[in-house]
């Protein structure tokens, strides 16, 4: 069976969380890994401080051994979601175009947010519908979305409502021009159960489980 690399920053606080989200299909990948493992058909960039967020969130993280197999992997065309912290390591390696700068208030939210799906032709919103809305928490100081040019940027999510971080468009996450590659701020891995307060964040992680069983 395939399964989902989960890749484990020092400094990452929601690895834990996607891989409970995620269950037996998921694996925790360490940085200082070269390869990803050969079984696995999707990675994970999770939420969190790597590296402490020295210089730049995501900037050293970038820099880590597994980081190559990864681009790798996603030049292939294998799907690649990074979430809060994971979206700014993709940005930061040029995964993914764009930065994500403090939030316009610069203070740290922690919320719980709507976001609309804007483009339903991700490997990461499959089976989502254009417009349709879900709610998921963000946890973040530096979301705030922003790139020079939007010609030709693929926006996966906006904001619907309050746009808590002052991003450009109400941008809450991008996808390459392939669309395998998706970031976005808000935690999907976080609203996995009543529990927690809703399950939306299901429709994002079963994407990519749906395609390929």
């Amino acid at each position: 069976m395939s399964r989902t690399a989960v890749v484990v920053f020092p400094g990452s606080n929601c690895d834990q969380d996607a891989l409970w989200a995620l269950g037996a299909d998921a694996v925790a990948v360490w940085h200082q890994e070269a390869r990803l493992p050969a079984d696995v058909s999707a990675v994970i960039l999770p939420g969190g401080f790597a590296y402490g967020d020295y210089l730049r969130a995501g900037a050293l993280a970038r820099f880590s051994p597994i980081m190559a197999d990864v681009r790798r992997a996603a030049d292939a065309g294998m799907p690649v979601l990074g979430i809060c912290n994971g979206f700014q390591v993709l940005c930061e390696a040029g995964m993914l175009p764009g930065a994500l700068a403090r939030n316009a208030d610069i203070a740290f939210h922690c919320q719980t947010v709507t976001v609309e799906v804007a483009d339903a032709d991700t490997a990461w919103t499959a089976g989502l519908r254009r417009g349709e809305r879900l709610r998921l928490p963000i946890a973040h100081g530096e979301g705030r979305y922003w790139v020079a040019d939007l010609t030709g940027v693929r926006v996966a999510f906006r904001y619907a409502g309050e746009n808590p971080n002052g991003s450009l468009e109400n941008i809450a996450g991008v996808s390459n021009r392939a669309g395998n590659v998706v970031g976005l701020m808000p935690h999907p891995e976080r609203a996995a159960s009543e529990t927690l307060g809703g399950v939306d964040g299901l429709r994002i992680l079963g994407a990519v489980r749906e395609a390929l069983r």
